[in-house]
């Protein structure tokens, strides 16, 4: 039997130097939702010269949290996946929060922590809210003998759950048809992400719904017109349509987005 090579701990500090540079994480973060993006709309977003996000998206290549893909002669950039989305959340909340300088990066601010796409899926006070209730509603079920979406004992403060509190309930699939999804399509999707992934919410700490699930669940909402992506910004807005469609599937209704972790529903805050 051939003798296996030693394996050392992680080398963290070749990856954490690619986050390291500014110019490169407002590159990481115009990806963080998912989005193939081309060169000049990334040095669009994150405010680089063309030369300097060439630069920057070629390291973040040579160092795998990057990816490349062609469509004719053009080139379009995304995360690897979105292990690279979940570090960027769990960064997101040890690092110190940038000033505020105009009512323009106020509001969007505000509209991150409101509805945001994480990597594929739903986050902020509107997926935290739509979660819970999925677990109320009895589309997901606790194993765990925790009723509600609160962060565990033991959980990170952000980071995707390597063990999930929660399976499919006995009401799942017709909820889910509510929302646009056929359980079945998405069950037989041929993929090895897990269908039921789960975060902790870097902005709401409550658990969100991520994984194969999640990512459709965020589509359907998509092309069904009850979220809207805004330009140039991985928040989302929660059309009317979306507003009566969650109260009607969900019975969300303005003031359920934002419950603290064991709270009564007295104290909430609107949805956005």
């Amino acid at each position: 039997m051939e003798r296996m090579a030693a394996q050392g701990d992680s080398d963290i500090a070749p990856v954490a130097a690619l986050f390291a540079d500014p110019g490169r994480a407002r590159v990481l973060q115009a990806l963080a939702d998912g989005r193939a993006l081309p060169a000049s709309v990334l040095a669009a977003e994150a405010g680089l010269s063309a030369s300097a996000a060439s630069a920057h998206l070629a390291k973040l290549r040579d160092g795998g949290l990057i990816e490349v893909h062609r469509s004719g002669r053009h080139r379009y950039h995304r995360l690897a996946d979105d292990r690279v989305a979940a570090a960027l959340e769990a960064l997101a909340v040890i690092a110190p929060t940038q000033p505020v300088r105009s009512l323009r990066q106020g509001t969007r601010a505000a509209a991150l922590r409101a509805a945001r796409s994480c990597y594929d899926h739903l986050a902020g006070q509107l997926g935290v809210a739509v979660t819970a209730a999925l677990l109320e509603l009895g589309a997901l079920a606790a194993t765990d003998g925790i009723p509600d979406t609160r962060r565990r004992p033991g959980d990170g403060l952000s980071v995707q759950l390597s063990e999930h509190p929660y399976e499919l309930g006995p009401h799942a699939k017709p909820i889910f048809a509510a929302l646009g999804v056929d359980l079945d399509t998405v069950h037989a999707a041929h993929t090895r992400r897990p269908l039921l992934r789960f975060c902790v919410d870097w902005s709401e700490q409550r658990h969100h719904l991520s994984g194969r699930l999640g990512a459709a669940l965020l589509a359907a909402l998509i092309d069904i017109g009850w979220l809207a992506r805004k330009p140039q910004h991985r928040a989302l807005k929660l059309t009317e349509d979306g507003a009566r469609g969650l109260h009607a599937a969900l019975g969300i209704t303005p003031g359920d987005c934002a419950r603290p972790a064991g709270a009564p529903p007295a104290q909430q805050a609107p949805c956005p």
